[in-house]
């Protein structure tokens, strides 16, 4: 077996060659712009493009109000520059290009690249003033509304690049902010395939967290990780274990740190009036996410409304886990019905429902075969080294050293 066979061999690795001059024969310089660096998606990816601007010998910071990832990028050679990048007040926003723009001439930067909303309008303003290159990563639909709300969002697809990080965000800017095609360029995002990996998650931490959930042995476990929020669809999935009809099942929703008081009581009313309160548990998040998608026998995403991409359905795919997810947004170029997983209705309990029971009777030799047509899918398309490739390949791009690809018409349908 070739390196490249290995279920963990992560694809599209950064090669050297990608650490090109800048405009003065200096390595180039990138400043990343967001609101903090507190975890989740959109920091997530931000921190990985850092360390690799920095290990391909790129000049790399980041702007932001800091957080508990800020020690992750130091580690790593980037730099940090605390700036009140979360406040949308107007006149703390204009103040921020003032800032930006001094933090472009100090360190010589040759690209700034917005991650969120309230910053990029700083961000575009001081690129303008500066003269340097402006790139936006379009993270979300957010929502729409009319007027000043859509004129607010539009800053995202003003970039020289707009990095949509599905092709539903691709076609979703294309639709509804008419941004240019041309100027698109799609990159997932990335799994750490070396961390989300089953042969890195020993026995010891699986009996470990298993206690302190407090699994009983005899459960088939459904996973469903992520904030607790309506359109999560937490209450659709309390109604879908009504309708499975099974009681060996435990439905183990992380995440309950992030809901109010309220969300809890509704779902919790709502898991006793559909007698299935036996077959629920909130737990709170969980760092070691490896862990718990190994305890599971289903990885579930119950979304109402579209998700830009869909990380734990990747990083379940990672984990070799069957995966039940909406057939909407994201979720489509991740799952692959019934091959990595199955897709439902969204919205709809009994389709829902239909989904989990297919996915639970799996026999061990159907498992095995769809574990590895799903690790071979992330290695393929949604590696953190394929996310900070194709970033790195955007900047360069830009600047002008590396020739534009060809644009995939966004109007198109996933691949």
């Amino acid at each position: 077996m070739t390196d490249a066979d290995r279920p963990d061999a992560p694809a599209g690795a950064i090669q050297p060659s990608t650490a090109i001059t800048g405009p003065e024969g200096r390595p180039p310089v990138v400043l990343q712009v967001l609101p903090r660096l507190v975890g989740g998606g959109v920091e997530r990816g931000a921190v990985d493009v850092a360390i690799a601007l920095a290990e391909a010998g790129w000049g790399s910071l980041i702007a932001s109000e800091g957080g508990p990832m800020v020690r992750e990028i130091l580690r790593h050679g980037a730099r940090h520059i605390e700036l009140p990048l979360a406040a949308k007040n107007p006149f703390t926003m204009r103040a921020n290009v003032g800032r930006l723009a001094r933090l472009v001439v100090q360190h010589g930067v040759d690209i700034v690249h917005a991650r969120s909303r309230a910053p990029a309008w700083s961000a575009e303003a001081a690129a303008r003033r500066t003269g340097v290159h402006f790139v936006t990563t379009f993270h979300g639909t957010y929502s729409v509304g009319i007027g000043l709300k859509r004129y607010y969002n539009a800053v995202m697809g003003r970039g020289e690049r707009v990095i949509a990080i599905s092709d539903f965000i691709a076609r979703h800017m294309v639709e509804v902010y008419r941004v240019d095609p041309a100027r698109i360029r799609t990159i997932h995002r990335g799994v750490d395939v070396a961390r989300f990996n089953p042969e890195s998650v020993s026995k010891e931490r699986i009996v470990d967290l298993a206690a302190r959930w407090n699994l009983p042995d005899d459960r088939r476990i459904i996973l469903l990780p992520g904030r607790f929020s309506d359109w999560k669809g937490h209450a659709l999935v309390i109604e879908s274990l009504a309708r499975l009809g099974r009681r060996d099942v435990l439905c183990i929703m992380v995440g309950a740190d992030t809901a109010s008081e309220a969300y809890l009581e509704r779902l919790t009313k709502l898991a006793a009036e559909r007698k299935v309160t036996e077959l629920l548990r909130f737990v709170d998040y969980w760092r070691d996410m490896p862990t718990a998608y190994m305890l599971s026998d289903v990885v579930l995403s119950a979304a109402i409304k579209p998700e830009a991409f869909g990380r734990t359905l990747a990083e379940g795919l990672a984990m070799g886990r069957p995966l039940v997810g909406p057939a909407h947004g994201g979720a489509l170029e991740i799952v692959d019905d019934r091959r990595t997983g199955w897709l439902f209705r969204p919205g709809n309990a009994e389709s829902m429902a239909a989904a989990l029971h297919e996915a639970l009777a799996l026999d061990s030799l159907a498992r095995a075969k769809l574990a590895a047509a799903g690790r071979r899918t992330v290695r393929a398309r949604f590696t953190k080294e394929h996310m900070c490739a194709g970033t790195l390949g955007v900047y360069a791009e830009v600047l002008g050293r590396a020739p534009a690809p060809a644009p995939v018409p966004a109007s198109s349908g996933a691949s």
